[in-house]
């Protein structure tokens, strides 16, 4: 009896639904960019796809989910590479570092999706569309409340007992989001512009936290009298 070969065709079909999933990533991120996200449909995604509402829906719950489906992607290389920096690291010298070790792998990851020049035009979008924002600042708290566990089991400590790991994901994500917002009103809107920026705002943390502003050469200062 001849044995029927499975292997290649499963290999193919699943090919075949990586293909559809990404075009409709690309066709959505590119109607977002150019129409805007509450301007543009389902259906008008599924059209610019070449594909029905029907096969949309198979990969997608919502056009919110295709939105942050790459950002998604990026959030998870994040959050491994924290879990894998070297225990004895400080909790924010490991999200630091996990930072710089996931830029490249990052945008590695997101090219094989769409192209990274339309991911990051993408978020210039979120900033000025109130319903995108609005989503990303909840995924950012669930992030931040992830990071938080995984640093509270690096460090050994309960979570829900000992306030340290949430208060340190807390700080560095208030820098991530500052770090957003400013790059986000550029006129260099690449991800090496958005690297520069994330960089000197994250040597500003410990400064900002403990030192003398007053003090600052070349600080900015105020009259503080009414």
């Amino acid at each position: 009896m001849k044995t029927v070969e499975t292997a290649p065709a499963q290999g193919l079909r699943e090919r075949k639904k990586q293909r559809t999933r990404d075009t409709l990533l690309r066709s959505a991120l590119e109607l977002f960019t150019e129409r805007g996200y509450e301007a543009t449909t389902v259906d008008d995604i599924a059209e610019a796809a070449e594909v029905s509402q029907r096969t949309f829906f198979r990969y997608f719950a919502s056009k919110e989910e295709a939105a942050f489906f790459v950002s998604r992607l990026a959030e998870s290389h994040f959050v491994d590479a924290v879990r894998r920096r070297p225990p004895e690291e400080a909790p924010l010298d490991a999200m630091r570092q996990a930072l710089v070790e996931t830029w490249d792998t990052i945008g590695e990851a997101v090219e094989q999706l769409v192209p990274l020049e339309l991911h990051m035009r993408f978020y210039r979008v979120i900033e000025s569309t109130p319903a995108l924002l609005a989503a990303h600042l909840r995924r950012a708290t669930e992030l931040e409340e992830e990071i938080a566990r995984v640093v509270a089991h690096r460090e050994n400590v309960d979570v829900d007992a000992d306030p340290r790991p949430r208060v340190v994901v807390a700080v560095f994500g208030a820098v991530m989001r500052v770090t957003e917002r400013i790059w986000s009103t550029r006129d260099d809107a690449g991800l090496a512009a958005l690297r520069e920026l994330t960089t000197a705002y994250l040597d500003h943390v410990v400064p900002a936290l403990t030192g003398d502003w007053r003090g600052a050469p070349g600080a900015g200062r105020t009259d503080p009298s009414p």
